[in-house]
């Protein structure tokens, strides 16, 4: 019986690196993987991109008021799908997670989501939240912050200076934005300094 998998990390967890892993392990058995991405996230384009420099080309770019059930259950038609993997899951809308559940129930694709938990500020994605609520399966897929503790934080920069404040989509890459995984206790280090500046 196929489930739906959420499996969250910080930044730089590998999370895009597993996906891959995932996807050439069904390859290698001659099955039929789907990759999906939200089409707000830019970075790559077309493509999933993994901090490592691998590339995979991705089957489909979803837009906000596309429902991913429909997309799915018409691919499926033309030929098997075995998996459908999603990157950047933090980036649905919460109602495509419940076609994601739609598309593990009535068609029984398993359905692998990768995102992180929360944004630079520590709030849940609506994306996340919502695969926390639904999910069969919840995995996290851990990293470390550079004090060696683990890493849970997705911590923003501008040009280099850490910032606290600003819209919760910013695509790492663009416009000078990056972004750095700390611990919690570092993280709330890095928002008193900056405080401090203010």
């Amino acid at each position: 019986m196929a489930k739906l998998y959420f499996r969250y990390g910080a930044m730089g967890s590998g999370k895009t690196r597993d996906l891959m892993k995932v996807y050439y392990n069904y390859k290698e058995r001659n099955m039929h993987p789907v990759i999906l991405k939200p089409a707000i996230d830019t970075k790559g384009g077309d493509k999933i991109c993994s901090r490592d420099g691998a590339v995979l080309p991705i089957d489909y770019l979803v837009k906000k008021k596309e429902d991913i059930y429909k997309i799915i259950k018409k691919d499926v038609k033309k030929k098997p799908i075995n998996c459908l993997l999603i990157d950047e899951a933090e980036f649905l809308e919460e109602n495509q997670i419940d076609e994601l559940t739609d598309i593990v129930d009535y068609l029984d694709i398993p359905v692998i989501a990768y995102g992180l938990r929360a944004d630079f500020r520590t709030n849940l994605f609506p994306g996340s939240k919502r695969l926390f609520e639904l999910a069969d399966s919840i995995e996290e897929i851990k990293t470390i912050c550079s004090c060696g503790a683990k890493a849970t934080m997705n911590t923003r920069m501008v040009n280099g200076k850490f910032v606290f404040k600003g819209d919760q989509v910013a695509i790492d890459g663009e416009a000078s934005v990056t972004y750095i995984s700390l611990c919690r206790r570092c993280y709330k280090k890095e928002k008193e300094k900056a405080k401090k500046l203010l």
